[in-house]
C-alpha cells in the first residue's frame, strides 16, 4: 500500500474511534462500517496492529477498538534477572516499574503497552504490561549446556531471567561449554521455557578470542560486510583522479600534517595552521568521505544501519569497508585525497573572525603521532625536533592557539574532564597483561581543540541557513543527580552552587579545577560525568551543556561516524547550490531516523567497549586474588559498597562481608551505616581492600575490608 495512501487511512480510523458517537467494535464491524471490501482486508488489519503498536488505538479484552485511556503509555520494558523489570517512555525523566506479578510475559527490549497502576506514596510509579506491541530480543548469545536428549543455553544477558530450551534437533551438535547465537522460536510462559533454535557456535567458552565474539553478539554488531556491498567498495578507485579534482579549491602545497595514535589506520582529519599579521589562518581537512558513498546506495545503507566504528579492547569493527576507512577516504602521507576543509582566521583571544568551509584536494605532509608531537613540544626532544625541523615552528604556533582556545572555552565555563583513560594490554590470545592510563597530552589537546573549534563553526553556520542538520546536542543534568553528587563532594569539603534547581556548566568546570592534583581527582571527574545526561543526535539545535555552547555538531569524522558523513552531504549540496525545495523536504523527512539511529548505535558501541573493558578487568583482577590495595568509595548501595581502585577496576564489598557491626543503607545521606557502633562509610572515603573472588560470567569483582594498615600496592 502506498505510504501515503496508508497514513491517510491511519488517520480516518483515528478520527473514529475520537468521535464522541462512536460506540466500540470488532474488526469485522468496523470494516463494514468504513466499506473496507474484501481484497483491501488484509491490508485493514495490519493497518490495526500497526496503530496498536504505535498506542494511537487501543483494543478490549473482547477484541473491541478504542482510543487508548490517559493511564495507557508505550515504552521499552527492560528486564531484570530476579523476574521483575522497567519501562522506559520516551519523554519521561523516571522509568516505570514493572512488579514481577505484572510482566505478563514481556521480554526484555520488548515494545509494550503498559497500564499505569495506584500511585502509592514516595514509591516509584508501578505499572503493568498490557500488551506486547513488537518483539525487542530475537536472538541471544549464551552458554550451550547438553542434556540427553535436549540442550538449554544460559543467556549471556543478566537481564534475561529465564533459560531456553534447545530441542536436540535445533542443537547444532553444540556440546557442553559452547558459546552459541539461539534465534527464538518461542518466548515461553508461566508454565514453559522460552524455546529457541542454535544457528552459530561460536567456540569454546576458553577458546581465545570467543569471549569477546561473544559481547559483539550479543549487542548484535555486524562483522562482517555484505558480499553486495563488498562489490559496491570493491568497484571504487583508490586514487583520486583529474575528473574528482574538478572544481574544488587545490590546497596541495599548504603545509599539514595528520596528528593520530601509532595505531590508527583511518585519518579522517588534517590539520594546518599559519599566522596573517596577529590571526591565526587554522585548516581543519576532512576526507570527504561522501564522495565515496552515495546516498541510499549499499555502501550507505551498511553505514546507517552501523552508526559507528566500534572500538574494542582487542579489534575495531569499523563502519565502513577497509578499502575505504583505511584507503581511499584516509588522509595518508604524501598522496592527493578529497576534502571538505573549514578554514578560519582566528582573533589572538581566539573568536573565529571569518572562515570559509570549501571542497578541496589536499595533499598531506606528514603522518605525525601524538607520541611524536609531545616529545618535540613538551619534551623538547632534541633528536625529535631535528627529524620533524620544518614542522617544529607550526606545531609550537599549534600550542599557543590550542591554550588560547582552551582558555576561552573556560571562560565561557565549558566542563573539561581531564582524567585518564584506561588502556588494557593484551597478549596475543586475548589475556590481559596490564592496565595502564591512558593520559590526554599537548598534542591530543591540540586536535581535540582544533575539531571541538571546526564543529562549532560549520554547527552555527548551517543553523542560521535554516536548513534541515544534524546536531550534536547535550541537554542540562537531571536536578536530582546534581543533588547527589552535591552529597558526594560535601565529604571532601566541597560545594556546588545551583539556581532554581538548575546548574550551570560554570559551576561544574569549578569543582573540577578545585579537584584538579588531588587523589581523588579521578573519581569526582568521573561521577561528576556520570551525573549528566548523555550527549546525543538531534535536528534541533538545542545547545551543549558541557561544553557550554548554543552550536555544536559533528563534522569532523565521517569515517567512523555515520551523522558527521550525512550533514557531510548537505554541505555539499548547499556548496553546489543544490540545496533547492525538494531536497530540503528530503533532509527534513530521513534526518529524525538519521539521528535517532545514530544516538542509539552510539549507545550500543559504547555499551560494547565498557563490557569488553569490564569483562578484561575482571579476568585480570583474577591475577590478583588475595592481594591487597588501597581505593576509593564510589557507591554505597542497599546490597554493600563499591570501592574503585586507581586503576579504574570497580569492585563491591557485600553488605554482609562488613564486620564488626549490622550497616544499613541510609538512604538519605548515601552513607551505609553501623545499627550500635554508628561506624559510617561514605562516598569519597579512602579504604584498603583484599580482592576476594572474581565471576567473569558475571563480569564482577568482590572484595574486602583490609584494617590491617595503611599501605597498600601500587598500581
Amino acid at each position: 500500500m502506498d505510504k501515503q495512501l496508508q497514513e491517510k487511512r491511519k488517520k480516518i480510523i483515528c478520527e473514529l474511534l475520537q468521535d464522541e458517537i462512536y460506540i466500540p467494535m470488532k474488526e469485522k464491524e468496523m470494516a463494514a462500517f468504513l466499506q473496507v471490501s474484501k481484497e483491501d482486508r488484509e491490508d485493514f488489519h495490519e493497518l490495526l496492529d500497526e496503530l496498536l503498536r504505535e498506542g494511537k488505538i487501543d483494543i478490549t479484552e473482547r477484541g473491541k477498538y478504542v482510543k487508548p485511556g490517559k493511564n495507557m503509555l508505550k515504552g521499552i520494558f527492560i528486564s531484570n534477572a530476579r523476574g521483575f523489570g522497567f519501562v522506559e517512555i520516551e519523554g519521561m525523566e523516571t522509568d516505570l516499574f514493572i512488579p514481577e506479578e505484572y510482566v505478563n510475559g514481556a521480554f526484555h527490549n520488548d515494545t509494550v503497552q503498559v497500564r499505569l497502576l495506584e500511585e502509592k506514596s514516595g514509591k516509584r510509579q508501578e505499572a503493568e504490561v498490557i500488551r506486547i506491541l513488537s518483539r525487542g530480543t530475537t536472538q541471544v548469545v549464551g552458554t550451550f549446556q547438553k542434556g540427553k536428549n535436549f540442550g538449554f543455553v544460559v543467556p549471556d544477558n543478566m537481564k534475561l531471567a529465564t533459560d531456553i530450551f534447545i530441542p536436540i534437533e535445533w542443537s547444532k551438535g553444540a556440546m557442553d561449554g559452547h558459546k552459541v547465537v539461539v534465534d527464538l522460536t518461542s518466548y515461553g510462559d508461566e508454565r514453559k521455557s522460552p524455546e529457541g533454535k542454535v544457528t552459530e557456535i561460536l567456540g569454546h567458552v576458553n577458546d581465545p578470542g570467543v569471549d569477546i565474539l561473544s559481547i559483539v553478539k550479543g549487542f548484535d554488531i555486524p562483522m562482517e560486510f555484505s558480499e553486495k556491498v563488498m562489490k559496491q567498495a570493491n568497484r571504487i578507485k583508490l586514487e583520486v583522479s583529474e575528473a574528482d579534482m574538478l572544481g574544488r579549491e587545490d590546497l596541495r602545497d599548504m603545509m599539514m600534517v595528520t596528528i593520530d595514535g601509532e595505531d590508527a589506520k583511518d585519518l579522517d582529519d588534517a590539520v594546518s595552521l599559519s599566522r596573517e599579521g596577529e590571526d591565526f589562518l587554522l585548516g581543519v581537512h576532512i576526507a570527504d568521505v561522501t564522495n565515496y558513498v552515495q546516498e541510499n546506495s549499499a555502501l550507505d545503507r551498511e553505514a546507517l544501519k552501523r552508526g559507528t566504528s566500534v572500538y574494542l579492547v582487542d579489534r575495531v569493527i569499523p563502519m565502513l569497508p577497509h578499502r575505504l576507512s583505511n584507503g581511499i577516504c584516509s588522509l595518508n602521507e604524501g598522496v592527493d585525497r578529497l576534502a571538505l576543509s573549514c578554514l578560519m582566521k582566528v582573533s589572538p583571544d581566539g573568536e573565529v573572525k571569518d572562515y570559509r568551509i570549501v571542497e578541496s584536494v589536499i595533499r598531506v605532509d606528514r603522518r605525525m603521532t601524538y607520541t611524536s608531537v609531545k616529545k618535540i613540544l613538551e619534551d623538547k626532544d632534541q633528536e625529535e625536533r631535528t627529524k620533524y625541523e620544518v614542522f617544529v615552528p607550526m606545531f609550537e604556533e599549534m600550542e599557543a592557539l590550542s591554550k588560547i582556545l582552551r582558555a576561552k572555552r573556560k571562560k565561557r565555563g565549558a566542563i573539561d574532564f581531564d582524567f585518564p583513560e584506561t588502556k588494557i594490554i593484551l597478549d596475543k590470545e586475548g589475556k590481559p597483561l596490564d592496565i595502564k592510563p591512558y593520559e590526554r597530552n599537548t598534542a591530543t589537546k591540540i586536535i581535540e581543540d582544533f575539531m571541538l573549534l571546526a564543529n562549532e563553526t560549520v554547527a552555527q553556520h548551517f543553523y542560521w541557513l535554516e536548513i534541515p542538520f544534524v546536531y550534536r546536542t547535550h541537554d542540562n543534568p537531571d536536578p536530582d543527580k546534581i543533588n547527589q553528587l552535591g552529597i558526594f563532594i560535601s565529604n571532601f569539603g566541597l560545594g556546588i552552587k545551583t539556581a532554581k534547581e538548575e546548574v550551570h556548566p560554570k559551576e561544574i568546570q569549578k569543582l573540577l579545577g578545585k579537584v584538579e592534583g588531588t587523589p581523588e581527582e579521578a573519581l569526582i571527574s568521573r561521577l561528576a560525568l556520570r551525573s549528566m545526561k548523555q550527549a546525543r543526535y538531534s535536528i534541533d539545535c538545542t545547545g551543549h551543556f558541557g561544553l557550554a555552547c548554543s552550536y555544536y555538531c559533528h563534522f569532523t569524522s565521517p569515517i567512523r561516524r555515520y551523522p558527521d558523513l550525512q550533514i557531510h552531504r548537505i554541505i555539499k549540496e548547499h556548496l553546489r547550490e543544490r540545496l533547492r525545495e525538494e531536497r530540503i523536504l528530503h533532509y527534513a523527512a530521513i534526518l529524525p531516523q538519521v539521528a535517532d539511529q545514530s544516538s542509539k548505535m552510539e549507545r550500543r558501541a559504547e555499551t560494547a567497549e565498557r563490557e569488553t573493558n569490564k569483562l578484561k578487568k575482571t579476568e585480570y583482577m583474577e591475577e590478583h586474588i588475595g592481594e591487597r590495595f588501597e581505593g576509593v568509595v564510589s557507591g554505597i548501595t542497599g546490597w554493600g559498597i563499591y570501592v574503585e581502585l586507581p586503576n579504574t577496576v570497580e569492585g563491591l564489598i557485600h553488605v554482609s562481608d562488613l564486620e564488626g557491626d549490622y550497616f544499613y543503607y541510609d538512604e538519605a545521606n548515601y552513607e551505609m551505616v553501623g545499627r550500635d557502633t554508628g561506624k559510617k562509610y561514605k562516598l569519597g572515603q579512602r579504604i584498603a581492600i583484599i580482592v576476594a573472588k572474581t565471576d567473569q560470567f558475571n563480569r564482577t569483582v568482590d572484595f574486602v575490608e583490609d584494617d590491617m594498615g595503611d599501605d597498600g600496592d601500587e598500581w
